[in-house]
């Protein structure tokens, strides 16, 4: 598992950086040391490996060809670039695939947080006719069973007795957890790295406080208030409905987590998404239709805020969104077993 070095605490010297900016240093956190582990799926260096190996097996889908990977591409940033993934027979969904880096700091999972962990997120696009395709987890349990080396490796991470649905996806979300993208700029400046961070990012580290974006883009992850597992945190979004982004770019065409719910007042609410990596994981929102984040900073004030930004906030804004970009390990296919 990869080790990280920095902590939620931020340092004296990164307290003192803040107060200088008059920058609260409650909506302004360091990326955690560890991600959150359920006492009931302990990470391991074997379950580690053979997660990986199921997250990049197209075997686990109807036509074998789509991988977790597939659309949550960790050889690059975690994401595949399009506005809605291609699934089983080339089928599209309606929501744009999230990052999965930096996911095991999640509370819960899907912009409409109807996962409560990555195990339970695991099991849902295997069986998606949408997605994977899969016509439920017994065809997937029965795939895997039929490969020797698979068997051989759950034995070795889970003991003696058969493959099971449960072990694999604990096993891809052991993996997941491992990915985390530590040391961005933003991290570092907060560290005490008076350097790490250009004039125009600290101003615009000054703005998303002032402007308003923290009060939902909060926390070390910028996605709201730390929560316990399966409690997630929505924010209603367009907040301000018939402005001319939202008639462009049709939000409101998706109802949100009211589909999980069927709660009226759930409506067009969505999972805070986390500002960590945003620069590198366009295009954007539930439905990908911003292509660009420069655009989508204009949008989300526009459409949460009511606020016109001057270009150059915007500019500065994004400047300082660049800024939470970590480093992305060098992930590489491994070799599956026959």
């Amino acid at each position: 598992m990869q080790k990280l070095k920095n902590s939620t605490r931020i340092s004296f010297v990164g307290l003192a950086l803040l107060a200088s900016l008059g920058l609260s240093a409650q909506a302004l956190e360091k990326l955690p040391s560890q991600v959150p582990t359920p006492a009931d799926n302990p990470t391991t260096p074997s379950k580690v490996a053979l997660g990986k190996k199921l997250f990049f097996d197209g075997r686990l889908s109807k036509n074998g060809k789509i991988s977790c990977n597939s659309c949550h591409d960790v050889t690059q940033t975690g994401v595949d670039g399009k506005q809605f993934s291609p699934g089983h027979d080339g089928r599209l969904g309606g929501r744009n695939s999230p990052g999965v880096f930096n996911s095991g700091f999640a509370s819960v999972q899907f912009w409409d947080g109807r996962a409560a962990s990555l195990e339970a997120q695991a099991k849902g696009p295997m069986t998606n006719p949408i997605e994977m395709g899969m016509e439920n987890h017994d065809a997937v349990v029965k795939v895997l069973s039929g490969i020797p080396g698979y068997k051989k490796e759950f034995e070795k991470v889970f003991g003696p007795g058969p493959i099971t649905i449960d072990n694999t996806v604990k096993a891809i979300a052991a993996y997941e957890r491992t990915l985390v993208t530590p040391g961005s700029a933003y991290d570092r400046f907060v560290g005490g790295d008076t350097k790490a961070l250009s004039e125009s990012a600290k101003r615009g580290m000054q703005l998303v406080q002032t402007v308003g974006c923290t009060s939902c883009h909060s926390g070390a992850m910028f996605n709201g208030p730390t929560l316990p597992q399966g409690t997630g945190f929505y924010q209603k979004f367009p907040v301000i409905p018939g402005t001319e982004f939202d008639k462009k770019y049709k939000f409101t065409a998706d109802v949100g987590r009211f589909e999980v719910t069927k709660v009226e007042s759930d409506k067009h609410f969505f999972r805070v998404p986390t500002w960590r990596n945003v620069a590198d994981t366009a295009p954007y929102f539930h439905n990908g239709a911003v292509k660009t984040l420069n655009e989508a900073v204009v949008v989300m004030a526009k459409t949460q805020l009511n606020k016109d930004l001057a270009q150059a906030e915007v500019s500065d804004i994004v400047a300082f969104l660049k800024s939470l970009s970590g480093k992305f390990p060098k992930e590489k296919a491994p070799v599956l077993p026959q």
